[in-house]
């Protein structure tokens, strides 16, 4: 297996980010053209970490964005389906606690934590709104969620730019990256089937604990981080 199918069977997603793990930060950085930084930068700053809380990272790969979190005086744990990545991550980042935990059932009691952040995991997980209230579990009342994810540009003529890019350029350019670039096909076509901006906060908002869910564009729309608080 070198790559998922859109259905997003778990061991297909999971045995495909093992297959990248080992130049997984390399090619997102050089796919993104050096943006990911700034994106991990953006979601820490949304969470309105302060130092002493517990922030959990959903789907954190190889913990670059739970090492991240940690930058804020929060304690954060990552979390992720792929040992690979896990493994990836441990062995250059010893510091960063890393678990293994799917999305959908979480290794933590409730209310565990003051905030819980997914970032470009979300449109992998086989059922979106069953990972949302899983993370209302684990979050306390009062507590917050950030979901970065990539999203659909805003201005109509810059996003068939994109999605030109997207679809043609973007597995042309991992595979001269990845250790596995026939999953960044599956990369663009989740990419291109994930809903807009107003329609994941309309599933956010509909699939359990949370409220005042809102939004703010990224370098375009090309992503979008949503915020939330637990009821």
């Amino acid at each position: 297996m070198t790559r998922a199918d859109l259905d997003k069977q778990p061991h297909e997603v999971a045995e495909m980010f093992d297959g990248v793990a080992k130049r997984y930060d390399l090619t997102n950085t050089v796919l993104s053209f050096g943006q990911d930084r700034g994106w991990r930068r953006a979601t820490r700053a949304a969470l309105g970490l302060r130092p002493g809380e517990r922030v959990l990272d959903v789907g954190a790969g190889t913990g670059v964005s739970t090492e991240e979190m940690a930058r804020s005086g929060a304690y954060a744990v990552g979390a992720d389906l792929s040992i690979g990545m896990l493994r990836a991550g441990r062995s250059v980042r010893p510091q960063v606690p890393l678990l293994a935990g799917d999305a959908l059932r979480l290794p933590f009691p409730d209310a565990t934590f003051d905030a819980v952040t997914i970032s470009f995991a979300l449109r992998n997980v086989v059922d979106t709104e069953g990972a949302l209230r899983e993370f209302g579990r684990v979050t306390r009342p009062g507590g917050r969620l950030v979901v970065c994810e990539f999203s659909h540009p805003v201005n109509p003529a810059f996003r068939t730019v994109y999605l030109q890019y997207l679809m043609r350029s973007l597995p042309a350019v991992a595979r001269g990256v990845s250790s596995n670039p026939e999953a960044y096909v599956y990369l663009a076509e989740s990419i291109r089937a994930w809903p807009g901006q107003e329609a994941l906060a309309a599933r956010i908002g509909a699939a359990g604990p949370w409220t005042r869910v809102g939004w703010r564009d990224l370098t375009g729309g090309v992503v979008a981080l949503h915020r939330a608080t637990r009821v």
